[in-house]
């Protein structure tokens, strides 16, 4: 595929996070891999050939939610190829891109957060003490912070705040945010900090790495280790993401301002923040039909 120029639209793509960049680069494959069966090449794509591709993903049954982010992929595609002169025109210049299904984030009850902040009843009896103390204070961060899973697992202890409540986190487009830190995550955190040398190997110069966060293989966190402490923990189903879903939700549910809880979550466009208002509607709109006599 080297006339689809892939690596050199990958190192473009330096305004995004990996987990993005890696899934707009497996976009693009996909696409590229499907005109090579067709023997067309990226010099002879036009608006049809986009076309027939989404009809071919529906036809194979993608959600419509992931048949926008490829579109959004081939898009982001095609304007770098005109940018850097490889191609004359857009072809996905007027290709309209599908909705998405429109899904409300899903907001933890009370029980369900209590259960996985709380989890003394799931714990095992001979869990490591170092374990106990970081998965406590990663989800006491994932829920009283907002934060996404990837700000979380590249955070610094250097970054921490204690005394003041706040960290300093990286978020997507390498954009740097303060946020404040709720006191039961500074306490889980000031619990969780003299294990942390215990776990996480040091480097080469026998100095201790400034990565908050290890494995057990003394390796910084990922996004798959916070998803086995979620699964570990919850007493129901639930992805990582919620906790971000239900900090934002639970603000604006008491009173928060729009535009404060979007400059905490990090979100460039108000527009992002603004599905969590719909979310509160809904909530207390679920709420009224349950409890009022006459609704």
């Amino acid at each position: 595929m080297s006339d689809w120029r892939v690596d050199e639209f990958g190192a473009a793509l330096t305004a995004m996070s990996d987990h993005t960049r890696v899934a707009y680069l497996s976009d693009l494959g996909g696409f590229a891999q499907w005109c090579e069966r067709l023997d067309v090449g990226p010099d002879a794509v036009d608006r049809s050939t986009i076309r027939r591709y989404l009809a071919f993903l529906t036809t194979r049954e993608f959600a419509r939610r992931t048949i926008a982010r490829k579109t959004a992929s081939l898009r982001r595609y095609f304007r770098w190829s005109v940018a850097q002169g490889h191609l004359a025109a857009d072809p996905t210049a007027g290709v309209s891109v599908p909705a998405g299904d429109g899904r409300l984030p899903r907001v933890l009850d009370a029980r369900e957060l209590n259960g996985l902040l709380d989890a003394s009843s799931v714990r095992a009896d001979d869990e490591p003490e170092w374990r106990r103390r970081r998965d406590d204070a990663v989800l006491e961060v994932l829920y009283g912070s907002g934060l996404r899973v990837s700000e979380l697992c590249s955070l610094r202890s250097s970054a921490l705040e204690l005394d003041r409540g706040a960290a300093t986190v990286w978020g997507k487009g390498a954009k740097e945010r303060r946020v404040p830190l709720s006191r039961p995550a500074v306490e889980a955190l000031r619990a969780w900090l003299p294990f942390r040398s215990d776990v996480i190997a040091v480097d080469g110069d026998g100095e201790l790495g400034d990565v908050l966060f290890g494995n057990e293989r003394g390796k910084p966190i990922t996004p798959r280790d916070v998803r086995r402490i979620v699964d570990r923990r919850s007493p129901v189903p639930t992805h990582p993401h919620a906790l971000r879903h239900s900090f934002a939700t639970h603000l604006l549910d008491g009173g928060a301002d729009l535009r404060a809880v979007q400059e905490l979550l990090g979100h460039s466009d108000v527009a992002t923040t603004q599905r969590y208002t719909h979310v509160s509607r809904e909530r207390l709109s679920a709420a009224y039909r349950q409890a009022h006599p006459r609704a």
